[in-house]
């Protein structure tokens, strides 16, 4: 393994221990306080961590997930979803239409190829009153600018400022009923400067993997700090599929 895998793999081992499940269930109540939802899908979900630990604060919601790759196949199979969607939501939603009470997209909309597309298509698998819960980026946030680390981009990414979605979202037909940039926040921004700095340099891995594991305590030092200024990397939209859009 060259050094910029050797990096990219412990910043990796270090986000995906359980500080994210203690931000999965913040997402999940901050639902819970709009709509007891009998289904959800997740779109993007990946393994399907997140409707495993939504599913502890919401015992009676049917969880799915949606992924374009075969990791949700598995996360079914684990036990995690209860139907795995493989594909584009864009080339889905014909088939889910208003199947959902709630869909959500956490940092999967920066990635796609038409956010619009991707909005207009969640409206589709939407029941009317159901709600979208969104998280993306921070365009402005300084320390994207400082680092200058374009968010460890690969393929799409789209700078997404909130102004301008909630614009989107209230021209297609959603209602936004909150939005948010301290729960949001996720504290990982100056382990991942740092791990895109050591591939550039091609620091090994034994040098890396210090250096990565206190970047990452700095991260959560400061977390609650940082997510009141702005610094915090990402935020959060809640809309409301208006009945009649």
């Amino acid at each position: 393994m060259d050094a910029a895998k050797a990096a990219a793999a412990q910043a990796e081992k270090i986000l995906t221990v359980p500080r994210a499940a203690r931000r999965h269930r913040a997402r999940a109540r901050a639902m819970g306080r709009f709509i007891e939802a009998e289904s959800w899908l997740d779109v993007g979900t990946g393994h399907g961590h997140f409707p495993a630990v939504a599913q502890q604060a919401h015992p009676y919601t049917a969880f799915d997930g949606l992924d374009l790759t075969e990791r949700v196949e598995e996360g079914r199979r684990a036990g995690r979803v209860e139907e795995a969607h493989r594909g584009l939501l864009a080339d889905l939603a014909p088939r889910l239409a208003g199947r959902y009470d709630v869909l959500s997209m956490f940092h999967y909309l920066e990635h796609s190829a038409d956010p619009r597309i991707e909005l207009i298509a969640a409206r589709t698998v939407l029941r009317p009153g159901g709600h979208l819960m969104i998280e993306v980026p921070v365009p402005e946030s300084r320390y994207a600018k400082i680092l200058d680390m374009g968010w460890l981009r690969t393929g799409p990414h789209h700078r997404i400022p909130l102004a301008f979605l909630r614009r989107e979202l209230e021209s297609l037909g959603y209602t936004v009923v909150a939005t948010d940039r301290r729960e949001s926040h996720i504290p990982f921004t100056l382990t991942a400067g740092l791990a895109v700095t050591l591939g550039h340099i091609r620091a090994t891995a034994r040098v890396a993997a210090p250096l990565l594991a206190a970047a990452a305590l700095a991260d959560r030092i400061l977390a609650p700090l940082v997510s009141r200024t702005r610094f915090a990397n990402a935020y959060r939209v809640v809309a409301r599929r208006n009945p009649n859009a």
